[in-house]
């Protein structure tokens, strides 16, 4: 490990390279101007030629851009930018960057890249903090990077940095998700030694790593000896849910629900939905409506709410015709599918050239009070389907109800839609709908 952080090849490599930055083209913004120029001046200390041009205003899209260009011309300075930028004040990478990030810069392929960078702060005694490596930690852990994380997290204090709870997570959910269980767990056992306590984050990664119910029993039940700042909530249980269930083990699941219910702990809409959707993932459907029974049961969660969940799940594994089935049964039954299912199911028989029995399953759900957050789009593919079918009374009932609504055409249906109603004598109604186009 040692011989591995202690090269200086990122340095070098660095120097080597920075000649190369003139011919990056960063388009025409300052920012991009300024970089090249400087960091031509300053090849050693990149992240002080960086401090020196704050303050910079940094989003996900111009962040994205630097790293792509560097990462075809200097991958090391590229890496070097990525880490300094996820380190200030008002910027913080999102999963979508990180995930560019280990793509451009091919680190679970070379993951020595990130070894190197440790060691480069060390020769070039750049003062880093405890954010710096957080970054570097969250980096290899999207990388899949778990031993070279867990080699970042024992460099720490050679910087006179002491990990917090947060580092320590980000490395033991990157052994989790290999698999190396035994060290995750000696590393939970490190943090009481440097006065760091596990928290919700801590458990629950355990939990989903071992993959066991009785050890998320155990756990479960530390957490709760653990007090009020890491006693079990309906997040926690209902991530264990959503895990065993993603798992295909419904039983393990449902075991958790008793669990929770047990300890007074009430199953969300949530957690419904996530056990629902893992049972209709693994083909389970028998189980689902005893399931909704009893949880509708509690008190805690709708019918309604149930059943639209299993709408969108049904719709998700392509059953479209229980799903049919189910949502006009709930709606018969007085109950109010929401937004999602109501979208998704009238699109779904848009799709299958069934638009006017789309548009009479519209004026159903329009009966339930359901229709207030649609999906926008569904009335222009609707409106767009029966223009095309020549369904002229039902389109010009719908073009109707959108003026009154103030629902605008999307772009992409206007022309079609426009030319069969003023075939139809429609142009008043052409021209509000205009009027109204996005």
């Amino acid at each position: 490990m040692d011989s591995a952080l202690s090269s200086p090849s990122l340095n070098a490599d660095s120097q080597s390279k920075t000649s190369k930055i003139s011919t990056l083209h960063f388009a025409t913004t300052s920012l991009g101007e300024k970089l090249d120029a400087h960091l031509q001046n300053s090849p050693n200390n990149v992240e002080k030629t960086l401090n020196s041009l704050a303050p910079i205003k940094l989003d996900t899209k111009y962040v994205n851009d630097i790293i792509h260009r560097w990462s075809l011309n200097n991958l090391q300075l590229g890496l070097r930018f990525f880490i300094w930028a996820g380190d200030q004040p008002n910027y913080k990478h999102n999963l979508y960057i990180y995930n560019k990030a280990c793509s451009l810069f091919k680190i679970k392929q070379n993951p020595q890249v990130i070894l190197d960078l440790i060691a480069t702060y060390k020769v070039e005694k750049y003062v880093v903090c405890v954010d710096t490596f957080k970054v570097v930690l969250r980096l290899c852990k999207v990388g899949g990077l778990a031993d070279e994380a867990l080699m970042v997290l024992k460099k720490m204090p050679e910087f006179n940095i002491r990990p917090d709870t947060t580092a320590y997570n980000l490395v033991i959910r990157s052994l989790c998700e290999k698999g190396d269980m035994d060290m995750a767990k000696q590393l939970m056992g490190e943090m009481g030694l440097i006065d760091l306590y596990p928290d919700m984050i801590t458990y629950v990664s355990m939990i989903k790593g071992f993959g066991i119910v009785e050890k998320a029993f155990e756990l479960l039940a530390e957490m709760e000896k653990e007090g009020e700042g890491c006693r079990p909530n309906v997040i926690t249980y209902t991530s264990v849910i959503q895990s065993f269930c993603e798992q295909g083990r419904a039983k393990d699941a449902l075991s958790v629900l008793e669990l929770m219910e047990v300890r007074g702990c009430a199953p969300n809409r949530v957690t419904a939905s996530a056990w629902i959707n893992g049972v209709c993932m693994n083909g389970q459907l028998q189980d689902v409506y005893k399931f909704i029974e009893r949880i509708v049961g509690g008190g805690s969660v709708s019918m309604g709410d149930c059943y639209s969940s299993l709408v969108v799940c049904l719709i998700k594994i392509k059953k479209v015709e229980e799903a049919e089935k189910t949502f006009r049964m709930a709606l018969s039954s007085g109950m109010k599918p929401d937004s999602l299912a109501c979208s998704m199911m009238i699109r779904e028989i848009c799709s299958e050239k069934r638009v006017l029995d789309g548009f009479c399953l519209y004026e159903e759900v329009e009966k339930t009070g359901c229709l207030s957050s649609i999906d926008i789009d569904i009335y222009s593919i609707l409106l767009a389907g029966l223009c095309q079918k020549s369904h002229s009374a039902e389109a010009a009932r719908l073009a109707r109800s959108m003026v009154e609504k103030r629902i605008p055409l999307r772009t992409p249906y206007v022309e079609k839609i426009v030319e069969h109603l003023k075939n139809f004598g429609g142009k008043e109604l052409v021209a509000e709908l205009v009027s109204m186009v996005r």
